[in-house]
């Protein structure tokens, strides 16, 4: 039911009387929030801090996201760190950079990397920085725009033009490329307008066993003794840009107590949805996941078994879907646990408890919870179809079917588009899909037949996607035959076709086309079906609980992360764990003793840098420490700045008992922490194991 937003808002504030008794309270450091709504009242009450407009402005320009070209999802976050467009980061986020620069005779992952100069910093081919330069509120706009009596399909493509239209106005009046968000689960709608740097340079890496240190033993753990950093700098029209909102660098970082606060682009929560919509996730949705993880995760470790050079090319997506399936075994733990999970039940029956006991709101939300639950009844099947019909194992294969679909998207107007393949997006699709990141054939022959091998395990040899993919070989030979026979690592050829059109991809006959030609119907089938009854369902549904919501607790919750950026906060604090305590930092000398202690055996060996140098380190250093802020996947990168907006450390990763922390918040009594790189111990070990004294003097110039 479609009504103004002057009657939306009538009822929210009958609601806020109504929920006065039941609002829930922020518990000790929740939340991932927006700039537009950030908590200063819990900072000012809990901490005595009350930061300026200018420095919140300051750490929102200086914090940003770093991503392969062309994708909204996923990538880490970073910050600028001089005025000379230096940006810090962790190397496990730009691990898949260096492994695009490196050779067989150059492993930038192994070895690490130092540019003395700025000559010899690397460019990569196809990184991105972007930065959040404006926000605006378009909630009313897009919400108005669905007409009275629209159907479940037409209200979901009414807000999908609006949206189209929102961003499409944005990009021509002020040249700058905007998305529209989603909050609140459609509570709310947000245009941000990011500024974009595609010349992306690497100035310094660390060895990954430096970073990764302890390897997956030590994953999601603490104490942990991990060099996990990685400089980059960003450039405009040849030269460094001029970053004049950057974040100057801690020489000594945090101590024990010390208020934080951490910027960056958690990827996603889902702490909003319904109980029907956790059931989903932890009966169906998760062990999905995983099965499509593992199965990829276990094709890469096949293909690294072959031989050195084989490890060298995989071992870059293989380390990032072993971080993944380990996140995801933490997450489900958490939404099997009974306890944990009537938390999630106790929630909604309180919300929904408050929109029953009023007749208006009754009427308006009540039905909001069913529509969902209904939704997912039929969802399962479906849902593996969709996970399966799909090339994305194979980098080859992906630019076949977004050659494919962008020839039939970009015949429609620009509202009708799949939001990817919008006018406002398109530079970024092109300079994606021609990059020249290297392609490795036998690689990509290894994961297609992995892959085409799972699809027809799960979906049985009848299924239209394996019909098609197979037609009639067996996965290994399907596979051989498809790489074999296309030119699609050549980036002149994809040009030609992206250049070409539809009529160059209609006539195609290079094979990996074909094949995306072919199963791309039921590509279309599949999206037109989950969009329909799941997405649009949830949109419209989803929309009417957030209103509800809203009336009972305003906005004292933080929306779920979206991959935007968020701001969060905590104090620098060890913890007790079992019967012994936990140190808030671990220091050069732990990193020896736990070598040691495992007399240097993988994946607790030293590079020779760090054996060699011991001698030259001050020991005592701190090298990482926790942290209470609430944080998660893509935030890894981000900054964590004291009082005066230094950067005192980096966020890389959390401890095992805040992995449920993508369905609830995980405090600081039951031991969840984050885990983040000490700005004293990347110094120490810039001076005295990298002799980059030129980076060190860029990072502490007054």
């Amino acid at each position: 039911m479609k009504r103004s937003w002057l009657q939306a808002t009538n009822l929210l504030l009958a609601a806020a009387l109504l929920a006065a008794s039941f609002v829930p309270s922020v518990r000790a450091d929740e939340g991932m929030w927006t700039f537009d709504n950030p908590p200063l009242k819990l900072w000012k009450e809990r901490y005595g801090f009350e930061p300026s407009s200018a420095w919140l402005e300051r750490l929102r320009l200086a914090s940003v996201r770093l991503a392969d070209v062309g994708t909204t999802t996923g990538g880490g976050s970073g910050s600028f760190v001089s005025a000379e467009g230096l940006v810090a980061t962790n190397q496990h986020v730009g691990a898949g950079q260096l492994a695009k620069l490196s050779t067989p005779e150059r492993d930038l992952v192994k070895n690490g990397f130092y540019a003395r100069t700025r000559a010899e910093e690397l460019k990569c081919p196809d990184y991105e920085v972007s930065v959040l330069v404006s926000f605006e509120d378009v909630t009313a706009r897009v919400q108005g725009a669905v007409k009275k009596g629209a159907s479940t399909a037409e209200a979901n493509a009414q807000r999908q033009a609006e949206i189209a239209a929102v961003e499409k106005e944005s990009a021509q009046k002020t040249g700058a490329g905007g998305n529209v968000v989603k909050l609140y689960s459609g509570g709310e709608y947000w245009l941000y307008r990011y500024k974009r740097y595609t010349d992306v340079r690497l100035v310094f890496a660390p060895e990954e066993q430096a970073a990764f240190f302890g390897g997956d033993y030590d994953n999601f753990t603490y104490p942990r003794y991990a060099l996990d950093v990685t400089f980059f700098r960003v450039y405009e029209d040849g030269r460094p840009a001029r970053t004049e909102n950057f974040l100057k660098w801690s020489k000594t970082g945090p101590k024990e107590g010390e208020f934080v606060v951490a910027s960056g682009y958690p990827g996603s929560t889902d702490r909003l949805l319904t109980v029907a919509q956790l059931k989903y996730q932890r009966d169906v949705g998760n062990p999905l996941q995983m099965r499509v993880w593992s199965s990829r995760r276990d094709a890469l470790a096949a293909y690294a078994a072959r031989g050195p050079e084989q490890a060298r090319r995989a071992q870059s997506a293989k380390r990032s879907l072993e971080n993944s399936i380990k996140r995801l075994v933490g997450q489900q733990e958490g939404l099997s646990n009974p306890r944990s999970f009537a938390r999630k039940e106790a929630e909604e029956k309180a919300l929904r408890e408050a929109v029953a006991s009023r007749p208006e709101l009754q009427r308006e939300y009540a039905g909001a919870w069913s529509e969902i639950e209904a939704a997912y009844k039929d969802y399962p099947a479906m849902a593996k179809r969709a996970a399966f019909t799909t090339l994305a194992p194979s980098r080859l294969g992906t630019i076949a079917s977004n050659l494919v679909r962008r020839a039939e998207e970009v015949r429609k107007p620009d509202a009708q588009r799949y939001p990817e393949f919008r006018e406002g997006r398109l530079a970024s699709f092109a300079a994606s899909l021609l990059s020249p990141a290297p392609v490795y054939a036998d690689m990509e022959e290894a994961a297609l037949a992995a892959w085409f091998k799972e699809a027809r395990d799960a979906l049985g040899a009848d299924d239209p996607f394996v019909r098609a993919a197979l037609a009639g070989a067996t996965p290994e030979e399907a596979a051989r035959k498809l790489i074999a026979g296309t030119k699609l690592a050549d980036v002149s050829a994809r040009r030609a076709l992206l250049e070409g059109g539809a009529e160059a991809i209609a006539k195609s006959e290079d094979p990996l086309v074909v094949l995306a030609r072919n199963i791309e119907p039921v590509y279309r089938e599949l999206r037109a079906w989950e969009e329909e009854h799941v997405r649009g369902v949830e949109a419209s549904a989803g929309q009417r609980i957030a209103l509800a919501r809203f009336g009972a607790y305003g906005k004292s919750t933080p929306p779920d992360a979206t991959s935007t950026l968020r701001v969060t906060y905590g104090t620098v604090k060890g913890y007790e764990e079992d019967t012994t305590l936990v140190p808030f930092k671990t220091t050069f000398y732990g990193l020896y003793d736990r070598a040691e202690g495992f007399e240097g055996k993988p994946p607790y060996d030293l590079v020779p840098r760090f054996r060699e140098g011991k001698s030259k380190l001050e020991l005592s250093t701190p090298l990482d420490f926790v942290y209470t802020a609430d944080t998660i996947g893509g935030m890894s990168g981000s900054p964590v700045v004291n009082r005066d907006a230094e950067v005192v450390g980096l966020n890389f990763d959390s401890n095992i008992q805040k992995l449920p922390n993508r369905y609830w918040y995980v405090d600081e009594a039951e031991g969840g922490r984050a885990v983040a790189v000490h700005s004293a111990g990347i110094l120490e070990a810039l001076r005295q194991l990298y002799d980059a004294g030129p980076l060190v003097e860029e990072l502490t110039r007054p």
